[in-house]
C-alpha cells in the first residue's frame, strides 16, 4: 500500500511502506517500555481522600521487588543508543543530527511546559492552589528529567559514538567504572556532591550497550543478564543501596535519583533480558497488527508520555469533587476499584493525545515511499514520521523520516551508513555555522527541562526555587529555557 500523494500518511499506510529490513523489535520496545512506565506510575499513585499523593511501594513495601521488572527506563535509553548510532552515521553533521533527533522530542514539551505554566498562573492567581491542586502543579513535571537526560544523550552521541568507534565494550566498561568510582567515593569517602556524576555515567553507560547492538557485537545475552542481575543483587544485599529501583519518598538513598551503580546492574540485566527475548519479540512485532499498532502507538508516545500524569490526577480530581469515596491505598477496596481509575486515565489520556499530537507531528510532509527516496536521508525527512511512523518518534527511532526512511540501516547489524549527502552537508559552511546554535540550543533544553522537572509550577508566584547544578532555578526561568532552547533547535540555516 502507498501513501496517498500529498497526504500526511495513515499508521496503516506506513506499516505496509515499512521495508523487510527495518528492525521492527526495537521499535516495539520502544513503546513498550514506555507504555509500562506510564502505567506504573498510575499504579503507583496512592491518593487519599485528602488530596495527598503518595507511593503504594511506600504503603506496601514487599512490592519494591516488582521494580526489578518494571523500571524499565534502561531499556528506553538503550534503545536510543541504538536509534542514536544509525541516525549519526547517515547524518554526520552535527546540528543536522541534533536537529533531526530532537524536534519531535521538544516540540510536544515546549507545548507541555507552556500550557502547563499558563495553567499553573491562572490557578494561583485565582487562589485555588492548594490540595490535590497544588500537588498537580508539583508532579506534573517531574517525568521531563527523563527528556533532559535523553537530550544529554543526544548532544553527548557523536563523541560518544568516537570512543565507541576506538574501543567498542572499553568504553562502556569506562562508564560503568566511572560510575563504581563515584560510588566509592560517595559512600566509603563521603564525598559531597560527587553522586551528581551519576547522572550522566550511568545513563550514558546504558545508552553506550544500543551502540555495540547497532554494530552486531552484543553477544552473549545471557551473560549480559546474568552478570547485570548477579551485580544488582550483591550490590543490594550487602551495599548500601535500597530494594527499589524507583525513587521512595523519604528515603536517604535512591537508586534513581542520582543513579547508582545498582541501576545501572539493572539497567544491564534488563537489556540482556529483553535481548533473549529478541526472538520471540521479532516475530511478533512482525505480525500485520501489531505491526500497526506499534506505529501508531509511536507515533503519539511522547505526548502520552508527557500527558498521563495529567490524565491521573484529573480522574483522582473528578472522584474527588464529585464526593466519590478513595478507599484507604492497598486496601481490598482500593485494589478492586483499580482497573476503572486505570480505564478511566487511559480515556483523558487519549483524549489528551487527540488534542495535542499535532506537536508530535511536526510538518504534513508526505511519507518518503511515496516520493521514490527510501533513503529519507535528509535532516528535514524527521516531519514525515509525524503521521505516526516509528521512525523518529520523540527523536528516538530510526535514522530519520518515517516508518521506511531508515532502509537497511535499521537492521540492526553493522550498518555503518554514512551517505554521500551526509557528508556534503557535514562539509559545508552552513553545517560549521549551525553547529553552535545546536550546541546553545540542545544545552539550554536540558538545563530548562530539567530544571522545570525539579522545581515544578507549585509557588508559582511565590519564586519558589530548586537547585540545578548548584544554582537556584525557578519555574519561569526554567520554562524560558526550555522556549529558547526549542526555538535555537528550530532555526534553520
Amino acid at each position: 500500500m502507498q501513501p496517498r500523494t500529498g497526504a500526511i500518511p495513515t499508521a496503516r499506510e506506513l506499516a505496509a511502506a515499512t521495508p523487510a529490513t527495518r528492525d521492527r523489535y526495537i521499535d516495539l520496545l520502544r513503546v513498550a517500555s514506555l507504555a509500562v512506565v506510564v502505567l506504573g506510575h498510575w499504579l503507583m499513585a496512592a491518593v487519599t481522600a485528602d488530596g495527598k499523593v503518595g507511593n503504594l511501594l511506600a504503603v506496601v513495601p514487599r512490592l519494591q521487588i516488582l521494580t526489578w521488572a518494571l523500571q524499565v527506563m534502561p531499556v528506553f535509553f538503550f534503545v536510543g543508543g541504538f536509534a542514536h548510532a544509525l541516525s549519526y552515521r547517515s547524518r554526520p553533521a552535527y546540528a543536522a543530527f541534533v536537529r533531526g533527533r530532537v524536534r519531535r522530542l521538544l516540540r510536544p514539551t515546549a507545548l507541555f511546559a507552556a500550557v502547563w505554566g499558563a495553567v499553573a498562573l491562572a490557578v494561583q492567581l485565582a487562589g485555588a492552589g492548594g490540595g490535590l491542586t497544588g500537588t498537580a502543579l508539583r508532579l506534573v513535571t517531574q517525568p521531563l528529567w527523563f527528556i533532559g537526560i535523553y537530550l544529554a544523550m543526544v548532544a553527548f552521541t557523536p563523541p560518544l559514538l568516537r570512543l565507541h568507534r576506538r574501543w567498542g565494550w572499553g568504553a562502556f566498561a569506562a562508564l560503568a567504572g566511572g560510575a563504581a568510582a563515584v560510588d566509592g567515593l560517595r559512600f566509603a569517602a563521603g564525598v559531597p556532591y560527587v553522586e551528581f556524576l551519576n547522572f550522566a555515567l550511568v545513563w550514558l553507560a546504558v545508552h553506550q550497550l544500543g551502540f555495540l547492538r547497532a554494530d552486531g557485537r552484543l553477544g552473549a545475552p545471557w551473560a549480559l543478564a546474568g552478570a547485570g542481575l548477579a551485580g544488582a543483587v550483591a550490590l543490594v544485599a550487602f551495599g548500601p543501596y535500597p530494594l527499589s529501583m524507583v525513587g521512595m519518598p523519604g528515603e536517604k538513598v535512591s537508586n534513581m535519583a542520582p543513579p547508582t551503580l545498582a541501576l545501572l546492574c539493572h539497567g544491564v540485566w534488563l537489556v540482556g533480558a529483553v535481548e533473549l527475548l529478541r526472538g520471540p519479540g521479532t516475530r511478533l512485532a512482525a505480525r500485520a497488527r501489531v505491526w500497526r499498532a506499534v506505529v501508531a502507538a509511536n507515533g503519539v508516545a511522547m505526548t502520552a508520555f508527557l500527558w498521563h500524569l495529567t490524565a491521573m490526577l484529573a480522574v483522582y480530581g473528578a472522584l474527588l469533587a464529585l464526593g466519590a469515596p478513595l478507599p484507604e491505598p492497598a486496601s481490598a477496596g482500593w485494589w478492586a476499584g483499580l482497573p476503572l481509575r486505570v480505564a478511566a486515565a487511559v480515556a483523558v489520556t487519549a483524549l489528551l493525545v487527540g488534542v495535542f499530537q499535532r506537536a508530535e507531528r511536526p510538518g504534513a510532509r508526505r511519507h518518503p515511499a511515496a516520493r521514490g527516496d527510501g533513503a529519507g536521508g535528509t535532516p528535514e525527512a524527521s516531519g514525515a514520521g509525524g503521521a505516526g511512523g516509528p521512525a523518529d518518534t520523540a527523536g528516538v527511532g530510526g535514522t530519520s523520516g518515517a516508518a521506511g526512511a531508515v532502509g537497511a540501516g535499521h537492521a540492526g547489524g553493522a550498518s555503518r551508513a554514512t551517505g554521500a549527502p551526509g557528508a556534503a552537508v557535514a562539509g559545508g559552511p552552513g553545517a560549521r555555522g549551525a553547529a553552535p546554535l545546536a550546541v546553545l540550543g540542545i544545552t539550554l533544553s536540558v538545563l530548562g527541562v530539567l530544571g522545570l522537572s525539579m522545581v515544578g509550577y507549585g509557588g508559582l508566584l511565590e519564586g519558589r526555587a530548586a537547585t540545578l547544578i548548584a544554582f537556584p532555578v525557578t519555574a519561569p526561568q526554567a520554562l524560558a529555557l526550555t522556549l529558547a532552547g526549542w526555538l535555537l533547535v528550530e532555526l534553520r540555516r
